[in-house]
């Protein structure tokens, strides 16, 4: 990627040719699928693998918001606990690129067995529609998504989201307003971050402060801006970051591997912080892909990353301080001794996951 874009978050379309020549992008070749297809597939083949809330734990609600003052459409889709006494903590989840509000289903339907709200947001400029069309024009479509512009309306559809779900009144009353966090893969990763307190010299400031707490999975490096901590440092929320041995973006000039990952958690200005890195792996077995990273591996480690993030958030706001602690313990096969290479200097070795 040409050094003089003005990207202020990752080398983007290095991500999305690395999911290209994964296969992530074989659908322009494909026969027409509806997304509602492709995801009741992708559903059958998680369920046969990964215990899943039956249908009558959950409620699904879809939307088509539109922002009229940015012309942009935002879909979301909530997924509820049916059974909840009272308001629940939201969770919003921001996809990587290519993505839609239908993705990371292993985590939202997870979160609402739990007693969470996830609000599983669609950025309409670097979201599935990316995969369409001819093959031969999808770096085009790719390098289009990879602008500073789209970093900019990524974030911006977070709080939009966020607006009008407080505002809906079938919504609002059934989450709590004090307890809303974000989650993030890969580009998303960048997304929440930037939304949760990160912030770029000399760019717009993306922060919405009724953020409490940003879980950041597989966020590439802020590419092109030397040194993370200046723009990490101002993130103090409780923060998770979650990475993998293996989760490398490798495309023909570009790198981008676990040890950025690392150095985006010891950027990060949160007191409360936490670093996960899963041994082996890459990095799509976070989405609702099956078999990248190890048939086995993959399987378990979404179990596990589901379960994490259930337990980081109810250390916050349940009163189950050690939960992430004795996740460690439960899951210690699957974890790689290089989570202690993110041990800051300015935090006890307790509050990182050791």
């Amino acid at each position: 990627m040409p050094r003089s874009r003005p990207l202020f978050l990752t080398a983007l379309l290095g991500v999305a040719t690395s999911l290209a020549l994964m296969g992530c992008a074989s659908r322009a070749s494909e026969p027409a699928t509806s997304d509602a297809e492709r995801q009741a597939t992708r559903q059958a083949r998680l369920a046969e693998l990964l215990p899943m809330p039956a249908a009558e734990r959950i409620q699904i609600v879809d939307r088509e918001w539109v922002d009229d003052t940015r012309a942009r459409t935002v879909p979301v889709r909530l997924v509820l606990p049916r059974d909840a006494t009272g308001p629940v903590p939201l969770v919003l989840v921001s996809h990587g690129i290519g993505g839609s509000r239908l993705g990371y289903s292993y985590l939202g339907r997870h979160l609402a067995a739990q007693g969470y709200a996830a609000l599983h947001v669609q950025h309409v400029g670097s979201d599935n529609r990316l995969w369409r069309g001819s093959p031969f024009d999808l770096l085009s479509r790719l390098n289009g998504a990879a602008t500073e512009a789209e970093a900019i309306a990524r974030a911006q559809d977070l709080r939009f989201a966020l607006d009008r779900a407080l505002a809906d009144a079938d919504i609002a009353t059934r989450v709590d307003p004090a307890r809303i966090a974000a989650v993030g893969h890969s580009y998303g990763g960048n997304t929440v971050l930037l939304a949760a307190g990160a912030r770029v010299p000399g760019k717009p400031v993306l922060v919405d402060d009724r953020l409490k707490a940003v879980v950041a999975i597989s966020a590439p490096p802020f590419h092109g801006m030397g040194d993370p901590a200046p723009i990490l440092e101002p993130l103090r929320v409780p923060a998770l970051h979650v990475t993998a041995e293996d989760d490398d973006i490798r495309i023909p000039g570009f790198y981008s591997g676990v040890q950025e990952r690392v150095a985006l958690f010891r950027a990060t200005g949160s007191e409360h912080k936490r670093l996960v890195v899963f041994r082996d792996g890459s990095h799509s077995m976070f989405t609702d892909r099956l078999g990248t990273g190890g048939s086995d591996h993959n399987v378990a480690v979404k179990l596990a990353t589901r379960e994490l993030v259930v337990d980081f958030l109810d250390g916050l706001w349940r009163e189950r301080a050690d939960a992430v602690d004795g996740w460690q313990t439960r899951h210690a096969a699957l974890l790689s001794p290089l989570q202690a290479e993110g041990a800051p200097t300015h935090v006890t070795q307790r509050s990182i996951g050791r």
